[in-house]
């Protein structure tokens, strides 16, 4: 199980200060976030008095990372960190894709809120991949999955080669969480900026929808 090293950072199921996300380095909220998933793996998450930290959290808010998630119903993410309230920002899109108002909105949580961190997570047999190399065409949905197209294209050459094959569709998965991450700072200076001063780290990774194991892309991070 990963050491947590940076004793500033929150217990498990303590909600954040305002101390401690100012303390906290990128690397350290990365790590914070990798401890998470592991405890769930072993059975050993934090008890936690939700309506407590609805208190607390009350008072001000001061989350450690944002997550741009995918919005299938199995993939929970403070779940899948075994964190609560306070503790991150979560954006939940169709294919975990990124436009202006997720831009915005991570702006918002790091140049503003503070995060030190943001993670693209993606997941196995993710629906919006499949129907993007389907070509399936759907009211907005049609505009959300040409973002995801040039994952696929990357990985198969094609805008459209079907999905039955899963390992095709777990290589776009992936292909396409680089994707968003290389956007995240190409479409945005803010966030680009703060990459640069080294005040934001913009990590990758994939969590099993059998598992709930996160596996992070350590060539995205």
């Amino acid at each position: 199980m990963t050491t947590m090293t940076d004793v500033t950072l929150p217990l498990p199921g303590q909600v954040p200060s305002a101390e401690q996300q100012a303390a906290a380095t990128p690397e350290g909220v990365l790590e914070w976030l990798r401890a998470g998933n592991e405890r769930v793996l072993s059975s050993q998450t934090a008890t936690r008095d939700l309506l407590a930290d609805a208190g607390i959290g009350a008072g001000g808010q001061y989350p450690l990372a944002a997550v741009l998630g995918c919005v299938d119903s199995r993939v929970p993410v403070e779940q899948v960190f075994d964190l609560g309230i306070g503790d991150i920002f979560v954006a939940r899109t169709a294919g975990n894709v990124a436009g202006p108002d997720v831009l915005g909105s991570f702006e918002f949580a790091t140049a503003v809120a503070g995060s030190k961190a943001i993670l693209v997570l993606g997941h196995s047999a993710c629906g919006a991949v499949k129907g993007a190399c389907d070509g399936v065409e759907l009211g907005h949905l049609t505009g959300l999955l040409a973002k995801i197209t040039p994952a696929v294209e990357a990985v198969t050459g094609e805008t459209a080669p079907g999905s039955d094959d899963d390992s095709v569709v777990a290589q776009v998965v992936e292909q396409n969480v680089r994707n968003v991450i290389a956007g995240l700072t190409a479409d945005s200076e803010v966030l680009a900026d703060r990459v640069e001063s080294g005040e934001l780290l913009i990590a990758g990774a994939v969590v099993d929808l059998a598992t709930v194991q996160v596996d992070w892309l350590e060539d995205a991070a």
